[in-house]
């Protein structure tokens, strides 16, 4: 099996085909590879909706794991019981932090997310995702080299050395385009936010619509100079 302790730079020569750009594939050989000992941590956004479906097809009772902050969006809360009700069989898991949002504010004050986000990052989403993945061998994220220029080497299989996990990426392939032709064709339940500017959406407080679709991630955390939540640094 390959760990984190065990990792070596894969040989497996996922084939890039048309219709999936080999997500399928990748899904399939890591459900056999680490059966109940990987899970997909997913925002719901557009891309969480096409590999939700695709993990359907291959582990229909498989774990999801939704970092709840508490201040996400109601259309995205609203999202995820629709998804809910259309794949029953799926083990949803709504993490939420150690802290309360009133927790929070007497000990690091009010608005964290305005005067300290890498800190609040850290507090509602890189603390639990390290909670969630605690006994897990791998976990799955919706990651595309086309979405930013941080990611643009990601590839299907990654050593994660910040959670000490293997990541699987099985969408780095997919393009914009890509990822909605297969919503529209399959008539998937998705955030009615991206139909309003919003490509990327986290959490209510630091999520903007997009001013560039050169960055589709260009509306979080705009002004502050700050790129990626922490999860994927």
């Amino acid at each position: 099996m390959l760990t984190y302790a065990t990792w070596q730079e894969p040989t497996i020569d996922f084939q890039v085909d048309e219709t999936y750009k080999a997500a399928l594939e990748v899904l399939r050989w890591s459900y056999q590879e680490y059966g109940d000992d990987i899970v997909y941590a997913c925002s719901f956004g557009i891309e969480g909706i096409v590999l939700i479906d695709l993990i359907s097809k291959v582990k229909p009772d498989a774990t999801i794991v939704f970092l709840d902050t508490d201040v996400h969006f109601k259309e995205t809360y609203e999202t995820i019981n629709r998804v809910k009700e259309k794949y029953s069989q799926l083990n949803i898991v709504m993490k939420k932090p150690a802290l309360t949002l009133e927790q929070q504010a007497a000990q690091y004050g009010a608005e964290l997310w305005q005067s300290n986000p890498n800190q609040c990052c850290d507090i509602r989403k890189i603390k639990p995702l390290y909670e969630a993945l605690s006994g897990t061998k791998a976990w799955i994220s919706g990651l595309r080299r086309e979405q930013s220029p941080t990611r643009q080497k990601t590839n299907f299989l990654n050593r994660d050395d910040k959670f000490q996990s293997i990541k699987v990426c099985p969408l780095i392939h997919w393009t914009w385009k890509d990822v909605w032709r297969y919503v529209s064709k399959h008539d998937l339940p998705y955030n009615p936010l991206h139909d309003q500017g919003y490509p990327s959406i986290g959490c209510e407080h630091c999520t903007k619509p997009a001013f560039t679709m050169e960055d589709l991630r260009s509306g979080r955390w705009q002004g502050s100079g700050k790129t990626e939540c922490g999860l994927h640094e």
